[in-house]
């Protein structure tokens, strides 16, 4: 069991935070984080362990739609088309993540964590995450919906932070990904 000095975040979080900056420091990948629903929390994990800026170079809490447009470069027609909770935008804000970051790979995470504004498509606990590489085909779409049921908000971002690290993790694939 790795030590947890001078936290204030879950073991589980970072553990998986610390493996995501090793494995990629190994790698030679700069990584991106872009959250919405978890307000951070990804990357407060992932500058709890030292020397992460190595691997981390740039987070991106965007969490109203006007930041996701400002700060991402998410078209605002591809929000009110599909809901800032899907595909297509988490999609965006990955790729954004990459464009306005010095990363080779982002992940973005986008979701509804409760307890209000969920809906019967889109219930409480229905969170998307986007990836994208530098250089990669626009066209060759990576994100996936995870349904963590109603776990409370706080339960909700804790799985939504702990999925990103793992799609963080080189080798890990995501939705139709080979």
């Amino acid at each position: 069991m790795p030590e947890h000095h001078d936290t204030i975040l879950p073991a589980e979080l970072i553990d998986a935070a610390k493996r995501v900056i090793d494995a990629n420091r190994a790698a030679g990948r700069k990584i991106a984080v872009a959250e919405s629903c978890t307000g951070g929390l990804v990357a407060a994990a992932l500058t709890e362990i030292p020397g992460s800026s190595d691997v981390l170079g740039s987070s991106f809490v965007t969490y109203s739609n006007e930041a996701k447009v400002s700060m991402l470069g998410v078209s605002f027609e591809l929000i009110e088309t599909f809901g800032a909770v899907s595909i297509a935008v988490a999609w965006a804000m990955a790729r954004g993540a990459v464009e306005r970051s010095d990363a080779d790979i982002a992940v973005a995470i986008t979701g509804v964590a409760g307890p209000g504004g969920g809906s019967d498509k889109k219930p409480v606990g229905t969170v998307v995450f986007g990836r994208a590489r530098k250089g990669g085909d626009a066209e060759d779409i990576a994100a996936d919906k995870r349904h963590f049921g109603d776990l409370g908000r706080g339960g909700v971002r804790l799985q939504a932070a702990l999925c990103a690290l793992e799609l963080l993790m080189p080798g890990a694939t995501l939705g139709d990904e080979a």
